[in-house]
């Protein structure tokens, strides 16, 4: 009987093998690629939702240059017939035609809309197109003053290449704050 004392391994603990460690990095690997979180998959998600919030913002860039210069033909290519708009104050329309109609005679020559960039977002609906939210601003044509804010939500359908609004709601509209008017740009007199 030896009277030496093996502090090699402490507590009965069992050696790291290099062998064990790559059972532990394999088996790490596998649950992450199963969840579906491998940095290359991350990598890509991470690149179609850079591609996705870059169509969408260039989309409502150019429906909103539509609206604010009152061109109503470009306008109305933005949405499907049968468009639902949701408005808190102005009610619900059910179709393009009352859409356009409407912003002809209640927003033309009279307000500006002017996106609160740090309020956007989008986010992918698997299947179907985009979910677009943030707030804007609406300025006066006559006195370039801004003076209304409120909450959007809109639903964009790409059928085919073609993004299309199917949805939409504005809701939460109030007047600016004597604080956050002094903050906004004043919009072009007309």
């Amino acid at each position: 009987m030896s009277n030496v004392v093996d502090n090699s391994n402490p507590a009965g603990k069992l050696p790291m093998t290099l062998d064990h460690f790559s059972r532990i990095a394999l088996a790490v690997a596998c649950t992450a690629a199963f969840l579906g979180i491998s940095p290359v998959a991350r990598s890509q998600a991470a690149a179609e939702e850079a591609e996705l919030t870059r169509t969408i913002t260039d989309l409502d860039a150019k429906l909103f240059d539509a609206y604010n210069r009152c061109d109503m033909s470009a306008f109305q290519e933005f949405f499907t017939p049968d468009v639902e708009f949701y408005h808190d104050l102005g009610g619900v329309t059910f179709d393009a035609k009352t859409v356009v109609e409407n912003t002809r005679k209640n927003i033309c020559h009279k307000v500006r809309r002017e996106l609160l960039a740090e309020t956007f977002k989008v986010y992918p609906v698997k299947d179907y197109g985009a979910i677009e939210e943030g707030e804007h601003t609406f300025c006066h044509f006559g006195t370039g003053k801004c003076e209304g804010v409120a909450k959007f939500l809109m639903i964009w359908r790409n059928q085919d290449g073609k993004w299309l609004l199917t949805r939409i709601v504005s809701y939460g509209h109030r007047n600016l704050r004597p604080d956050e008017k002094g903050a906004m740009p004043s919009a072009p007199q007309h």
